[in-house]
């Protein structure tokens, strides 16, 4: 039985930070593989930048030279209004029936799934595992026994706490950022990545 964690986010674009957290938290929960779950940008909930394409493409290229490590594009196929993580894990547990699989997330969605922001939100915690990233503020204890959801809905095996030395501050919108203002945000991402995005003129406004 291997140990899957599935890693879902914009990759808007993908970033070392994202490889880095990937490969911390497959060393720290003996993973066997990630995988690398890009959102799909008709998502009404998030604002995503790039065509699924060239987000798809580059991470990819990002992560080819990393056994472990491996690209689904399962949700950027679905219709994004009729499809929930729950539905999501329920893929990955038919498709790797004999695995172990885990969903990745920083705390903050953890605060938003106890809150019922979620859809299936009860029976998403109840039917899953989860390997929760610390974030600045949240005390993930504390928002596990406050909410009815997370705490009626934990077994004991639920939730991974990973809560030291996971928190760097380069973000996608980071470099972004840098992309359209004319800075270099080069070593922030991988070479590869960082040369697609200049020659598809990715994220850069014209200046005049």
């Amino acid at each position: 039985m291997a140990k899957i964690g599935i890693y879902g986010s914009s990759f808007d674009p993908i970033t070392y930070v994202h490889l880095w957290t990937a490969s911390t938290v497959a060393h720290r929960c003996k993973l066997d593989r990630v995988i690398f779950l890009p959102s799909s940008s008709r998502r009404k909930d998030k604002k995503i930048y790039t065509e699924d394409y060239h987000r798809w493409n580059m991470v990819q290229m990002a992560i080819q030279d990393n056994e472990k490590f491996i690209a689904d594009d399962y949700e950027m196929k679905q219709d994004p209004w009729k499809i929930t993580t729950y539905e999501t894990l329920n893929y990955f547990k038919e498709k790797y029936p004999n695995d172990e699989i885990y969903f990745i997330m920083g705390a903050d969605l953890l605060v938003d799934i106890g809150e019922g922001k979620w859809g299936n939100a009860e029976t998403l915690i109840r039917e899953n595992k989860f390997i929760i990233m610390a974030r600045d503020g949240i005390d993930m204890l504390k928002a596990i026994s406050k909410s009815p959801i997370l705490r009626n809905n934990d077994n004991g095996n639920t939730f991974h706490l990973i809560d030291k030395g996971l928190a760097m501050e380069i973000s996608s919108s980071y470099i972004r950022e840098e992309f359209a203002l004319g800075g270099e945000p080069r070593y922030l991402l991988p070479e590869s990545c960082y040369n697609y995005c200049i020659t598809n003129s990715l994220y850069q406004k014209e200046r005049k």
